[in-house]
Order: structure tokens, then C-alpha cells, then sequence
């Protein structure tokens, strides 16, 4: 990282990425900060190929209470008295929602590991994982109904494709707190946990069988998997051909084989580092 993060840390180990939403203080809500420091990390993990996973957890009482609500009275300015201000809002929302998309997008597979509250702008946020791992007293709220708003950054885009269409209608409508157990039952996480501590041990083990596998296949499945979800069976299935003829690597599967006869660990390439074209020269 090029600058010290102040809303977050960062560390990678053994190819496993592990991001800390770290202003319990403020109930790690998100401000400008956040989101430019967010933006950064994602863009270099996805640029690097070092991390094969990435886990993303908080710290404190909640996961994060969402948007910091100070931030509409100071840095960000929604003007609704001209067109031109209203076309502005439009403009700051689609930089807002690129930035949660980079996880949804990122080349490796994200865990969020939630505690707590996941309130507003974090359902956004936590919606774009592909595992979602909880602690008993966590709760999900589409506050943003709340306060006389419609979720905007993916909530209402996103839930709908992970839980019953009815209960996203229901959350989205009332405001109402649905409960890590629900969240449970809805699919909306994978596993419930009695401590924060039992939460990321097992979204951190999980990181790591990832990051034991082949990185291009998981790219692969990742693309596979998200490309399948917004299209036909017969668009994906044609999607599928064109993906495993472009990946498809024989010393990767002879070396899977060998080491789960010889009980140890597999030797895979990372995923290359990406290289803007505007960085060459």
C-alpha cells in the first residue's frame, strides 16, 4: 500500500488476505476515507496476485452501522434543487457502487465475517462476499428506509438474488432487523457462530483450503459461478466451454492428484500480476 490506512488493516499470510474494518469508536461507519481506503486495497489486492482469499472482518460491538450520516451535511452535498444536482447524485452513487462491485469482481473469493450490527451501507457491502460467516447476535437492517431513503449501493440489487424475494421486500419496506439465526435459515450466511474468535477461525480456515487450491481455477469458478447467476443455463453452460478451454491445465490437475495421493500440500502458480496498460511506456 502506497499510504497508511486509517480505517482498516491489512496483512496477508500464506496467500491469505485479511482486511479489518478498525474504528470501533465510531461503529466503523463508512465516510469518504473509508471508501477511498477501501478502493485502494481492493485495487492492489486485485492487481497483486499474491493474496489467493480474502477475509474481511471488524472489530467492536457492530460490523459496521453504514454510512456515516455526518458525511451528508458535510464532504458530500446532495442537491436536489436542479437537475444538474440531481444528475451529480446519480454521478456520486455509481463511483460508490464501483467501489463495493471491486469485491464482488475482485479476481479471488471473499469471505465477511460479521458480528454485530450490518446496518445500511454494510448490507451493500456484505452482499457482494461469496460466503458469509455470523455470530449469533448478529443482525442485518436495511436502515436506509429508516431515514427516509432507498438503499442505493447494491442491497436491493444483490439481496434478491441470495434470499426469498419476499423477505428482501419485507426487510426493505419496514426497516426491520433480521437475525444472524433468520439470516440462517434465509441462506443469507453459511454458518452461525457463538464468538466473534469461532467466527474468524473458521472464515480464516476456509480462506486457507482456497488459497490451497489452484488460483486460476478458483478464478475460474468465480467467473463460472457469478457469470451463471445473472444468465440462462444454456448462455452459461456455452460460457463455461469457452472458460475451462481457456484455463484448463493438465501439470494443475496431475499436481492436485499427486499431492492429495502424497497427503501434502499442492504447488500452484499465483494468479500474474495485472499490469494497467496506462502504467507501460
Amino acid at each position: 500500500m502506497n499510504t497508511t490506512l486509517t480505517c482498516f488493516s491489512l496483512s496477508i499470510t500464506d496467500h491469505v488476505a485479511h482486511l479489518v474494518l478498525n474504528r470501533p469508536e465510531a461503529m466503523n461507519t463508512m465516510h469518504p476515507t473509508f471508501w477511498r481506503e477501501l478502493d485502494e486495497v481492493l485495487a492492489q489486492l486485485n492487481k497483486s496476485g499474491e493474496a489467493r482469499a480474502l477475509v474481511v472482518s471488524s472489530t467492536g460491538k457492530h460490523f459496521s452501522a453504514g454510512m456515516a450520516l455526518e458525511t451528508f451535511g458535510g464532504a458530500i452535498t446532495m442537491d436536489d434543487q436542479s437537475p444538474e444536482g440531481r444528475a451529480a447524485i446519480f454521478d456520486l452513487l455509481t463511483d460508490m457502487q464501483a467501489t463495493f462491485t471491486r469485491i464482488e469482481s475482485l479476481r479471488i473469493p471473499v469471505i465477511m465475517a460479521i458480528q454485530g450490527g450490518c446496518i445500511g451501507g454494510a448490507v451493500d457491502m456484505v452482499t457482494t462476499a461469496c460466503v458469509r460467516y455470523a455470530t449469533a447476535d448478529a443482525f442485518f437492517c436495511i436502515q436506509e428506509i429508516n431515514i427516509g431513503m432507498v438503499a442505493d449501493v447494491g442491497t436491493l440489487q444483490r439481496l434478491p438474488k441470495l434470499i426469498p424475494l419476499g423477505v428482501v421486500k419485507e426487510l426493505a419496506y419496514t426497516g426491520r432487523r433480521l437475525s444472524a439465526q433468520k439470516a440462517l435459515g434465509h441462506g443469507l450466511v453459511n454458518e452461525v457462530f457463538d464468538t466473534p474468535e469461532a467466527m474468524l477461525a473458521a472464515a480464516l480456515q476456509c480462506a486457507q483450503e482456497i488459497a490451497s487450491k489452484p488460483p486460476v481455477a478458483i478464478w475460474g469458478t468465480k467467473q463460472a459461478v457469478n457469470y451463471a447467476r445473472d444468465h440462462s443455463v444454456e448462455d452459461s453452460l456455452r460460457q463455461m466451454g469457452w472458460l475451462q478451454g481457456a484455463i484448463w491445465s493438465n501439470r494443475h490437475v496431475m499436481e492436485a492428484v499427486t499431492a492429495m495421493k502424497q497427503k501434502r500440500a499442492g504447488e500452484f502458480p499465483s494468479l500474474t500480476p495485472l499490469i494497467r496498460f496506462n502504467d507501460l511506456g
